[in-house]
C-alpha cells in the first residue's frame, strides 16, 4: 500500500475509533466528563447521560461551566485542593469526595480525575469519572459507630460485672463463706469473658465459636495453644447462646484445674465440635482430658454439674458424662 494509502487508512481508524470511544463514554453507566485545560476555568465540554442522572443538572447547566459547582457546604477543601494540584501538575489523582445534586442532596463521590495527551504528548483534555458510593460511606459510618457503642458497652459491662463481684464478695465476708463468693465470682467472670466475645459482633446476632472458646478457657491454662486442642470447622452460634456455652466449659475447666488435665503440668484438653446438618441443626461439642495419673469418676454430683445440666436444658440441651482412666469425656449438644 503507498505511503498516502496508510496515513489515509490510519486516519480513518482513529476517526472511527474516536466515534466509537465517544459512543460508548456517552452510554457507559459510569458517569464521565471530559474537561479542556486550554480554555478558560478549565469548563466541561463532555458530559454524558449517567453524570446528567447522578447529578440531576440538565446538559445545558453542566457544559461550559468548571466542575466546582457540584461541591456544597461539607465538602472537604483539603480533598478539593488535593484535586487542584492534581490538574496543576497533571497527575492522576482518585478520591472520595463529598458532592452535591442539583436538589441540594448531598452524595459521595468516587472521583478519578486523569490527564488525556496527543499523539505528540500534549495535553488535551481532563478525564473525569464520578461513582456513586454513598451507601458505601453508610455502611461504614454505621460499622464505625457499632464498635464505638461495642466499646463503650464494654467499658460499662466490664464495670457491672465488677460491681457484682464486689457486692458477692462483701456479702460473703459477712457471713463468713469466702469459698462461696470464690466460686461465685469466676462463674461471674467467665460469663464476663463470654460477653466480651460478643461485643465484637455488636452489629450481628452470631458470633464465631472458636474465639468464644479460647476467650473462655483461655483464663484457665498459661500455655493454652499447647494445653487446649481444638478442633472443628468454622462455626457460628446465636449471641444468646454464648453465656451458656461460656458457663459450660467454665465448670468443666474448674472440675479440670481441681481433679482432672489441668491438675498436672502436662495434662491436655481437646475439645472438639461438628455441627449435625438437618432441618434443625444441632451442635455437638466433644471434652475429652488426657491426664498424666488415672482418674476415677466423682462419688456425687457436685454444684457445677448441676449448674451445667441447668443451663443446658433451659436451653434445650444436654450433656454426657464418661469417665475413662485418661479422664473425662463429655459430649454436648446443643440445638442452633
Amino acid at each position: 500500500m503507498p505511503a498516502h494509502g496508510a496515513e489515509k487508512g490510519v486516519r480513518m481508524f482513529r476517526n472511527e475509533t474516536a466515534t466509537l470511544f465517544s459512543k460508548a463514554m456517552a452510554q457507559t453507566r459510569m458517569a464521565v466528563i471530559l474537561a479542556d485545560p486550554h480554555l478558560e476555568d478549565c469548563p466541561i465540554v463532555f458530559a454524558n447521560t449517567s453524570f446528567i442522572e447522578l447529578t440531576g443538572y440538565p446538559a445545558d447547566e453542566v457544559l461550559g461551566r468548571n466542575c466546582r459547582f457540584l461541591q456544597g457546604p461539607k465538602t472537604d477543601p483539603g480533598t478539593v485542593a488535593k484535586m487542584r494540584d492534581a490538574l496543576q501538575s497533571e497527575d492522576v489523582v482518585v478520591v472520595e469526595v463529598l458532592n452535591y445534586r442539583k436538589n441540594g442532596e448531598p452524595f459521595w463521590n468516587a472521583l478519578h480525575l486523569g490527564p488525556i495527551y496527543d499523539e505528540d504528548g500534549i495535553l488535551q483534555y481532563y478525564f473525569g469519572s464520578q461513582w456513586n458510593v454513598s451507601d458505601i460511606h453508610t455502611a461504614r459510618e454505621n460499622e464505625e459507630h457499632a464498635k464505638v457503642m461495642a466499646r463503650e458497652l464494654s467499658h460499662r459491662v466490664k464495670n457491672m460485672f465488677s460491681i457484682v463481684s464486689a457486692v458477692v464478695s462483701m456479702t460473703a465476708d459477712r457471713h463468713d463463706v469466702p469459698h462461696v463468693a470464690d466460686d461465685i465470682n469466676d462463674r461471674i467472670f467467665a460469663l464476663g469473658r463470654a460477653y466480651e466475645i460478643t461485643l465484637q459482633h455488636s452489629s450481628h446476632q452470631m458470633v464465631d465459636l472458636e474465639p468464644l472458646v479460647r476467650s473462655v478457657l483461655g483464663a484457665y491454662s498459661t500455655s493454652t495453644d499447647q494445653r487446649i486442642e481444638l478442633t472443628g470447622a468454622k462455626t457460628s452460634v446465636q449471641v444468646s447462646q454464648s453465656a451458656t456455652i461460656g458457663l459450660v466449659l467454665h465448670e468443666l475447666a474448674t472440675n479440670a484445674v481441681k481433679y482432672g488435665a489441668f491438675s498436672s503440668p502436662r495434662g491436655v484438653i481437646v475439645f472438639e465440635w461438628t455441627v449435625s446438618e438437618g432441618d434443625e441443626p444441632v451442635l455437638e461439642m466433644h471434652w475429652t482430658e488426657h491426664t498424666e495419673s488415672p482418674v476415677a469418676a466423682p462419688i456425687r454430683v457436685g454444684t457445677g454439674s448441676g449448674i451445667i445440666q441447668s443451663v443446658l436444658e433451659a436451653s434445650d440441651g444436654a450433656i454426657e458424662r464418661t469417665w475413662h482412666a485418661s479422664g473425662l469425656k463429655a459430649v454436648i449438644r446443643l440445638p442452633l
